[in-house]
C-alpha cells in the first residue's frame, strides 16, 4: 500500500555517490576532510577539534534555561535506560557447572551529530548519556559547522554534559570516513552511531565493513493510525514535526475516519493520508511499514502493542507527542528508518556493548554431554573436536 513513498530512497545511488569521498579521506586524512568541508559547506577549517576554551565559552552564549532543560533531558534519559538496561553479569550455577554471559562496554564509540537544517544538541544526549552509563572508554562526536566554521553553541554544551571526550566540527560523508578509519587528527573508532541526512547514512551503511554501526538512521518518518475519537489538530501536528526534519521525510496517517482524513489533510498538506476499513487492517499495514515513529489514536491504544512487530517507537494516545520521545521524556531517538525496524532496535546502552559467554564445566558434565558432542563432531567429520573431548573422557578414567 505505501511501497511509493519508499521508491525515492535508493540508497545504492547514494553509495555510489559517498565512496569517492570515503576512499579519499581513508587514503588522505586530515587534507581531504578539510578539503570536503569546503566543497559541501563553504568553510575553510583551520582546525578539525574543537579546543577546550570553545566548550566552556559555548556556556556563555547559552541561556542558563536551556542549560537547565538539557539536565533534566540527561537526567530522564539515564533513569529510563538504567532501568532497561540488561544485568552486566549473568551468571547460571546447574549441579555440576557454571555458564553466563558478560556485558562488557566497547571501547571507542564515534557520534554523528547532525547539524545541517538544524542543530540537534538532543541527539548529543540520546547518544552520549547511554554510551557512557554503558562505560566507553573514549566516545567522539563529529558534527558540522556553521559557515564561520564554529559548532553551535547549544550542540557543544550538550556534548560536555552528556560526557563526550573529544568534539570534532566535521559534517556529512567525510566525517563518517574521518571516524571510521582515523586521520591525523581524528580518532578511529570502533563503531559509529548516530542518525543523519541520506549521505551520511549511505557513507555509515559503506564503511560498515570495516567498523561496526547502530543502524540506518536517515530521514525521519511517522506513522499515526486513529479512529474517530482522535484529535485531528495533534495528528496534523505531529506529522508536520517529523516533516521538517528533512525534505526526504516522510509522514503517513491512517484513519478509520473520513472527516479525520480531511481534517488532518487540510493542515499537514504533505501528509500521506489514506482512509482504512479497522485498526486491525491499519496495523498490519504498520507492521509492513516499519516505521521510525508508530502513534496510535484511538481508545485504551495500549491493546494494541502485543500486536506490533515493527516499530522504531511507539507513541500512544493524545498527550503521547513524538517531540516529547525526541527530547525529554527517556526514551531515545535515534532510530531506524526506511523499513529497517524490522531488524534494528533504537538507540540503548546496550548499542555500546558486547557480550561474551563463559563456561566452568565439572568432570560430571563431561560425563553427561562428552559422547554427545563426540558423535556430533564425528558426524561433520571433525576429528580433532572429537579427540578434544575423548582425551578428556579417558584421562579422567585413567587417572
Amino acid at each position: 500500500m505505501l511501497e511509493e513513498v519508499r521508491k525515492k530512497l535508493d540508497f545504492s545511488d547514494f553509495i555510489e555517490k559517498v565512496r569517492p569521498i570515503v576512499e579519499d579521506v581513508k587514503k588522505n586524512g586530515d587534507k581531504a576532510v578539510i578539503k570536503y568541508e569546503k566543497t559541501f559547506d563553504g568553510v575553510e577549517l583551520k582546525r578539525l577539534k574543537v579546543r577546550k576554551k570553545e566548550i566552556e565559552s559555548a556556556y556563555e552564549e547559552v541561556d542558563d534555561e536551556l542549560i537547565d532543560a538539557l539536565e533534566v533531558a540527561k537526567e530522564n534519559i539515564e533513569r529510563f535506560h538504567m532501568l532497561t538496561s540488561v544485568e552486566r553479569e549473568i551468571k547460571i550455577q546447574f549441579e555440576d557447572c557454571l555458564m553466563g554471559k558478560i556485558y562488557v562496554p566497547i571501547e571507542r564509540v564515534g557520534a554523528y551529530i547532525p547539524g545541517g537544517r538544524a542543530s540537534y544538541p538532543s541527539t548529543a544526549l540520546m547518544i552520549g548519556v547511554p554510551a557512557k552509563m554503558a562505560g566507553v572508554e573514549k566516545l567522539i562526536a563529529c558534527t558540522p559547522p556553521n559557515a564561520e566554521g564554529k559548532v553551535n553553541p547549544l550542540t557543544l554544551v550538550a556534548c560536555n554534559i552528556a560526557g563526550f571526550d573529544e568534539i570534532y566540527s566535521v559534517g556529512g560523508a567525510q566525517a563518517i570516513a574521518a571516524m571510521a578509519y582515523g586521520t591525523e587528527t581524528i580518532s578511529k573508532v570502533e563503531k559509529i552511531v548516530g542518525p543523519g541526512n541520506v549521505y551520511v547514512t549511505a557513507a555509515k551503511m559503506l564503511v560498515a565493513n570495516d567498523v561496526a554501526i547502530d543502524l540506518p538512521a536517515g530521514p525521519s518518518e511517522i506513522l499515526i493510525i486513529a479512529d474517530e475519537t482522535a484529535k485531528a489538530e495533534f495528528i496534523a501536528y505531529d506529522c508536520l514535526a517529523q516533516l521538517e526534519h528533512d525534505p526526504l521525510a516522510v509522514a503517513v496517517v491512517l484513519t478509520t475516519s473520513e472527516k479525520i482524513a480531511e481534517e488532518v489533510k487540510r493542515i499537514a498538506s504533505s501528509a500521506i493520508v489514506k482512509v482504512v476499513g479497522s485498526l486491525e487492517e491499519a496495523i498490519k499495514i504498520a507492521n509492513d511499514f516499519a516505521p521510525e515513529h508508530l502513534s496510535i489514536f484511538c481508545k485504551k491504544p495500549e491493546r494494541f502493542l502485543s500486536k506490533i512487530k515493527n516499530a522504531g517507537s511507539v507513541f500512544l494516545g493524545d498527550f503521547s507527542a513524538v517531540a516529547l520521545g525526541d527530547y525529554a521524556s527517556g526514551t531515545n531517538h535515534v532510530l531506524p528508518t526506511m523499513g529497517y525496524a524490522r531488524i534494528f532496535s533504537g538507540l540503548s546502552v546496550e548499542s555500546f556493548m558486547k557480550s561474551f559467554t563463559f563456561q566452568q564445566l565439572s568432570y560430571e558434565t563431561l560425563k553427561r554431554i562428552g559422547n554427545v558432542a563426540v558423535k556430533l563432531a564425528e558426524a561433520e567429520g571433525l576429528k580433532k573436536h572429537a579427540e578434544s573431548i575423548k582425551i578428556r573422557l579417558n584421562y579422567s578414567k585413567n587417572s
